[in-house]
């Protein structure tokens, strides 16, 4: 999955239109304009697509954890320079205050059934035994689930 697929799929199962997505930004205290946003969210065989960087992701990451989450205590996160599925995943694990009861949960919504063991491998640091990359599949899945739980048809 790309980043502007993330970008896109997110911004479909919450609802949110451009302005939404340049407030995300500025939580994360990033301005981008709304020239960058459309560029970012068309279809990847447009002309006037761009690819939306592995740090910009992390920081609409970030602005959509403060959003869900309110802003912590102390020095903001840094945004990553480069993200991966798992990273991700974790980003929106966190923003939307999931358990991995939760997790289960919705991606039974698009027929996926993952034990809680395979699951917590994927929140586990790089170096540890029994960590596990998260696969493009498994991510989709899980972003599919998201919109079936949480798309409103406003």
């Amino acid at each position: 999955m790309t980043n502007n697929d993330i970008l896109r799929r997110i911004r479909y199962a919450f609802n949110y239109n451009d302005s939404k997505i340049i407030a995300l930004f500025g939580l994360a205290d990033h301005q981008v304009t709304q020239e960058q946003v459309s560029y970012w969210l068309k279809k990847d065989d447009d002309p006037a697509y761009q690819t939306c960087s592995d740090r910009q992701l992390a920081v609409f990451l970030n602005g959509f954890i403060i959003d869900k989450r309110g802003k912590k205590e102390g020095p903001q996160p840094q945004p990553e320079q480069r993200l991966n599925n798992n990273i991700i995943f974790r980003k929106l694990k966190i923003a939307l205050n999931l358990k991995a009861e939760d997790i289960m949960e919705i991606l039974s919504l698009t027929s996926v059934s993952i034990s809680k063991h395979e699951l917590s491998a994927f929140f586990r640091r790089h170096d540890h035994k029994h960590y596990r990359a998260c696969k493009d599949q498994v991510l989709r899945n899980f972003l599919k689930g998201v919109q079936l739980k949480y798309r409103t048809n406003n």
